[in-house]
């Protein structure tokens, strides 16, 4: 039995998904610490100029230095409408992106006060779509290190966590004529771009990221 211990996030990105593969458990970590400027409340997608972080703004603020089990989103503006619109500015001329919205709009409509609960949800309708059933655990405590059979990847929450020096390969996304490949978006990118082809695309690069050692 493998399994992978990952910070909760938002509409995670490819990577995270494609560590996914060979694994047997994700564990959610709900006691770790909240870090500003990681993708703990926040999620890429692509644009006509580039890449776009999309923030879910928080009670206290991004500075705060409490467990993720209690960040409480702060729904004084109404982000979950700018960003329903900005991802149908960006994704309604995809592929795929029409299949998706009935089910994925129900994010941007009903209210959310606990982060981890708007990202676990976001995380599960990911693993439906990509066909990954894997058994969702939840950690107890916090703990700085695990041993294996348990793989950390709960520092992996930069924008940009992919190893640099791995060629990873592309697929066809909106804006790519002006910004070329964006790689490491949300899964949400991948998802709209190519539908039922994602999951091979995930277990390919999957395995490029085990080959590598890169987590």
């Amino acid at each position: 039995m493998s399994y992978l211990l990952a910070s909760y996030t938002p509409f995670p990105p490819v990577t995270w998904f494609a560590r996914l593969y060979g694994q047997h458990v994700l564990m959610l970590d709900a006691y770790e610490h909240f870090e500003k400027m990681s993708l703990r409340n926040r999620y890429a997608i692509t644009g006509a100029n580039g890449k776009i972080l999309l923030s879910i703004p928080l009670v206290k603020g991004r500075n705060q230095r409490t467990a993720m089990k209690d960040v409480m989103i702060f729904n004084g503006e109404n982000w979950q409408q700018q960003h329903w619109r900005t991802l149908m500015s960006v994704y309604r001329r995809s592929p795929y992106f029409e299949h998706f919205e009935p089910e994925l709009q129900h994010f941007y409509l009903s209210p959310y006060s606990s982060l981890t609960d708007f990202n676990e949800q976001t995380i599960r309708f990911l693993l439906k779509q990509f066909g990954m059933p894997l058994n969702i655990q939840f950690t107890q405590q916090y703990k700085a290190n695990y041993a294996p059979p348990i793989q950390d990847m709960r520092g992996n929450m930069s924008s940009e966590f992919i190893n640099e020096g791995l060629q990873i390969p592309s697929y066809t996304q909106i804006f790519s004529e002006r910004n070329g490949f964006l790689h490491n978006l949300s899964a949400l990118d991948l998802l709209f771009s190519q539908g039922p082809m994602a999951a091979s695309y995930l277990k390919k690069l999957g395995n490029m990221l085990n080959d590598s050692g890169a987590i």
